[in-house]
């Protein structure tokens, strides 16, 4: 298992609506995490950044990414949030969710 945390930014003007859909996501893309070996995924919320946590429990994440980004309702999901969310100013190319280094975890 491996754990993962990124950061996102919501777009102020967006930021009720970002909350309400994550109350109700859609049940097709909680399975298509489900599929992609994601366990223990949660989003936080704070003065307009999105901290996300997840862990991976699969053996090739670059496919399991790939096979949530071929699910046809992910697409839908992604394509209904990508204007509220903003990427963070040192996100590199090509990078959404800038995904974050860990420097301490203790259970």
């Amino acid at each position: 298992m491996k754990r993962y945390g990124q950061v996102l930014k919501v777009r102020p003007e967006y930021r009720d609506d970002y909350v309400r859909h994550h109350a109700a996501v859609w049940p097709g893309v909680l399975a298509q995490i489900r599929r992609s070996n994601i366990r223990n995924y949660s989003i936080y919320l704070r003065d307009g950044m999105l901290f996300a946590y997840f862990e991976y429990v699969g053996s090739d994440f670059a496919a399991d990414m790939r096979a949530m980004a071929a699910d046809p309702e992910t697409q839908r999901w992604w394509a209904l949030m990508e204007p509220m969310q903003e990427k963070w100013p040192t996100a590199a190319p090509g990078e959404w969710w800038s995904t974050m280094d860990e420097v301490f975890h203790t259970d």
